[in-house]
């Protein structure tokens, strides 16, 4: 497969006329659309997203919290 020496004026055109192509067309989520989106993709990577954090762990209070409280008097 030949590799594309273009020019940033020429990537920054193809780039913009693919997506015109795919936010323009009438059947969005068409399987004919898929080549134009893989090309997209390498014309145009999509920056890396960071990590997500660790889910939190839940621990259940301490039984001794409620041995601190003060009885109530009536």
């Amino acid at each position: 497969m030949p590799n594309l020496d273009l020019t940033d004026d020429e990537h920054a055109a193809l780039v913009r006329l693919v997506k015109h192509a795919l936010d323009t067309d009438r059947f969005p989520m068409s399987p004919r659309l898929y080549p134009l989106q893989a090309t997209l993709a390498k014309l145009e990577p999509r920056p890396l997203r960071e990590p997500r954090s660790p889910p939190k762990v839940y621990a259940p209070p301490k039984a001794s919290a409620a041995r601190r409280r003060a009885p109530i008097e009536t």
